[in-house]
């Protein structure tokens, strides 16, 4: 397509996870049981929550949102990761490219600031247990997921428009498995000191924002554990806390290795390819995973919903 007589990118090949062919079907065999695991965990968590009776409160229901946010965001980049894994062309459509840096930018985004959410409703539920329930009441949990979701959403919009406002008219080899914003920005022919100056900005404010909550809620949470008499008492307390901890250790330790990479640090993208792979899939796969292993009552309603004994 030609426009001022400058030949612009219509479409984008994706370099994928590896160049050699002997590779490919192995790494396909691997990454697919890896997405199943995630859809089948993340999707029965979700159904698990609903239908155990037991399970309808604040805690479980963030979780059930967190479930859905990681089986969308592997989503938006797992299918198209295997498809490109079998085939020679590994080419992704302009729009297509804006669609997936669109939602995974967003699902990304509000899964940081749910987990802050998380992290604020085990410190409501921890340091202010009489008042819990006057306070987390179901309208304000539906109040805060909606707002996560329209932050999450209203962000990537304006960092997917600032990328693709920028000009590709040279190469149009992304050297990564997914449309993200460094590789595409290494790509840009026009000047980029102005989205990487929005996207250093967005990056700080969301990874800070989010984690200076989740810092602050668990700094609190744990005065309050460290005056507990019984060790019982700390013991249930720790554990209410244990497996949402755990998902943001897993989880913002990734991100921190993820974003703290400057978009034009050419002999960097295998590193990212790693990183971006744990973060976009592996993670989704864990995190079902140790809410399972690490929650009584998960474990407790599996076991019973298995056994047909489920309060509908």
């Amino acid at each position: 397509m030609v426009r001022d007589n400058r030949t612009t990118v219509t479409e984008f090949v994706l370099m994928g996870l590896t160049d050699l062919p002997e590779l490919q079907r192995p790494l396909f065999v691997v990454f697919l049981v890896i997405y199943l695991i995630t859809l089948a965990g993340n999707l029965g968590m979700i159904l698990l929550i609903k239908a155990d009776s037991r399970l309808h409160t604040p805690m479980y229901y963030f979780l059930s949102h967190l479930a859905f946010i990681d089986f969308c965001y592997s989503s938006c980049i797992g299918p198209k990761m295997l498809q490109n894994l079998l085939v020679k062309k590994k080419t992704i459509s302009f729009s297509g490219c804006f669609a997936q840096l669109y939602f995974s930018s967003a699902f990304a985004t509000t899964e940081c600031f749910l987990l802050a959410t998380m992290a604020y409703d085990r410190y409501m539920a921890i340091c202010k247990p009489l008042i819990y329930t006057a306070i987390m009441t179901q309208r304000l949990c539906e109040e805060l997921v909606t707002g996560v979701y329209t932050y999450g959403f209203l962000n990537s919009v304006v960092q997917t428009v600032l990328t693709f406002q920028l000009s590709f008219c040279d190469s149009n080899v992304i050297h990564h498995f997914y449309c993200a914003d460094p590789p595409l920005l290494a790509l840009s022919c026009s000047d980029t000191h102005n989205k990487e100056r929005q996207l250093l900005v967005f990056s700080a404010v969301n990874f800070i924002g989010s984690l200076l909550t989740i810092l602050i809620s668990y700094v609190c949470i744990l005065f309050s554990i460290i005056k507990i008499q019984s060790s019982q008492g700390k013991c249930k307390a720790f554990s209410t806390c244990a497996s949402h901890l755990s998902v943001v250790i897993t989880f913002y330790g990734t991100l921190f290795f993820m974003y703290l990479q400057q978009p034009r640090a050419g002999n960097s993208w295998n590193y990212s390819k790693v990183v971006s792979v744990f973060y976009s899939l592996v993670i989704p796969m864990l995190n079902p995973l140790i809410y399972s292993l690490r929650n009584t009552d998960v474990k407790d309603s599996l076991r019973k919903m298995l056994e047909g004994k489920a309060s509908w």
